[in-house]
């Protein structure tokens, strides 16, 4: 959409060369001096300390290169973010550069890492060659549907204190929307800043869950940065959203409507609420007759898994996993992060909501994860910070580590903002996601739309073997899509279509196509 910016003469190459200063990188530009490509030494002369050369669990040599390190954000108070990036196995020189966010809010974007489209799949099961090793170690091999076939992936530990990231001031816990979103745009031209080669490249943001915050509040931090003259400038041309947080009353009133169409609740009961609560259910006055209904909804939902109304709420007999299984109740509490509508306010994390039950994510089964990010010989491999530094990982930290306040209100206006300023989007919704229903995200992306412009209607979009895979409408510079079956985190349980979604809408923007999912 927008040219890379040309590289202020020498104040600005300096920067280039670690140590990064925050200042030196984003202040305006000021000139077009000619553009300064590093030659491939200087490339690995720059990368050489965050270059990873083998994985623990791995065999075999990678196939693409990987880093993975800190960038500071703030110098001064010693907030650090941690990423991983996975080059394309395409054309990694002309491939655009995706930034991956999970949610939470509090949640370690390596779970899309390991869960779901990073390049490694992950087991305990040990083949023959396997000899000495124990069931709990894990054999990684290579991920058939990772999302690093068709571009470049970077994975994002944000805000400091989740996942890999830390903060050394202790009052930087306490964090919210505008601040993330900050320090992910100062992030983001530090790395760019960094990794130099990249600058040409397109660029997108994505995420999924609670990322239907970030995501939008990062592009436009970012937008806002190029129009300040803020360097190195980034190519954005656009966005993805899976399942995410958007707006109160869109997402508040979607569970019932859903809860009643995926047959969860009667028809009778279906009925009470809406005639109780005129069909607005998502800010009822307690005690009130609305405020009972939409309660008997939310106690016959009790103990679903709230991810995927598919799946059991745990796998297996052990602790660990019975514990993921009694979280499931609390999922299905109202007080739930992100069931019956975000408002603003504190958030609590999921942790702060399963105290005890080793902050494991409602019917979830994240052992392959909490085993790979706990090991101390992976930890040195992909250039993580040591347990006894910044302490075990978590896949969704707990309150000790952030305390999170919602401060941006709805992402409605962000969202045509984004638009207006040439960006295109696409939401996706897996239909059996019950923490952030499809309804909410078809209704609010539909009345949005109408001001758009529908340029294509609504109607089913196909994998390469010509398999219905969802549906999709597409308006003036936002696409809507469904993925048949996916629960909330659509890479992990439907890969293909997910990796056949993310393909075509970015070689869609990319060329201008105006129908992205046509096929």
């Amino acid at each position: 959409m927008r040219r890379a910016a040309n590289l202020i003469a020498v104040g600005l190459l300096a920067a280039l060369l670690q140590p990064f200063s925050v200042s030196a990188v984003l202040r305006p530009a000021a000139s077009d001096a000619a553009s300064l490509r590093p030659t491939p030494a200087e490339v690995a002369r720059r990368h050489r300390g965050d270059e990873i050369r083998s994985v623990p669990g791995f065999r075999g040599t990678l196939p693409t290169r990987h880093y993975a390190g800190y960038i500071t954000v703030d110098e001064e108070r010693g907030r650090h973010l941690y990423y991983y990036f996975v080059q394309s196995q395409h054309k990694p020189s002309k491939d655009p550069v995706v930034l991956w966010l999970n949610g939470g809010p509090g949640c370690s974007s390596l779970g899309g890492f390991v869960n779901e489209h990073g390049p490694f799949s992950f087991s305990f099961k040990g083949g023959k060659d396997a000899k000495g090793r124990h069931e709990q170690q894990l054999e990684l091999g290579l991920n058939p549907h990772s999302w690093n076939q068709v571009a470049n992936m970077l994975y994002v530990d944000s805000p400091a204190g989740v996942g890999m990231s830390y903060a050394e001031t202790k009052a930087d816990a306490h964090t919210n929307d505008t601040h993330t979103a900050a320090d992910m745009n100062t992030f983001l031209r530090l790395w760019f800043a960094k990794f130099e080669e990249f600058q040409g490249n397109d660029f997108f943001v994505s995420g999924e869950s609670y990322a239907g915050v970030y995501v939008p509040l990062v592009s436009q931090a970012v937008l806002d940065g190029n129009d300040a003259g803020q360097e190195p400038r980034l190519r954005l041309r656009g966005y993805l959203i899976g399942n995410g947080v958007t707006d109160d009353e869109f997402d508040g009133n979607a569970i019932i409507p859903f809860a009643y169409g995926k047959s969860l609740i009667s028809q009778e009961l279906f009925e009470e609420a809406t005639s109780s609560c005129g069909g607005s259910f998502w800010n009822a006055s307690k005690g009130t007759a609305c405020d009972h209904a939409v309660d008997k909804v939310y106690h016959a939902i009790k103990g679903i898994n709230i991810y995927d109304i598919l799946e059991p709420c745990y796998h297996g007999h052990n602790p660990y996993t019975q514990a993921a299984a009694l979280a499931a109740a609390v999922s299905s509490h109202r007080q739930w992060p992100l069931l019956g509508g975000l408002k603003p306010g504190p958030v609590a994390g999921f942790g702060e909501l399963v105290t005890g039950l080793a902050h494991i994510p409602p019917c979830l089964d994240s052992r392959e994860m909490w085993a790979f990010c706990n090991d101390d010989a992976v930890r040195e491999a992909i250039h993580a910070e040591p347990i006894n530094k910044i302490g075990a990982f978590d896949e969704c930290t707990n309150g000790e580590r952030i305390h999170y306040t919602h401060d941006a209100g709805s992402m409605l206006p962000v969202h045509r903002d984004l638009i207006d300023r040439g960006l295109t989007g696409l939401i996706y919704s897996g239909d059996h996601d019950m923490a952030v229903p499809h309804t909410g995200s078809e209704a609010w992306t539909a009345w949005m739309g109408k001001q758009l412009g529908v340029e294509r209607p609504w109607g089913p979009w196909h994998t390469a073997d010509h398999q219905v895979a969802g549906y999709a409408v597409h308006y003036k510079q936002l696409v809507y899509a469904t993925v048949l079956g996916a629960g909330h985190m659509v890479p992990e349980t439907k890969p293909a279509a997910a990796l056949a979604l993310f393909a075509r809408f970015l070689k869609a923007v990319q060329s201008g196509a105006p129908a992205p999912l046509a096929m």
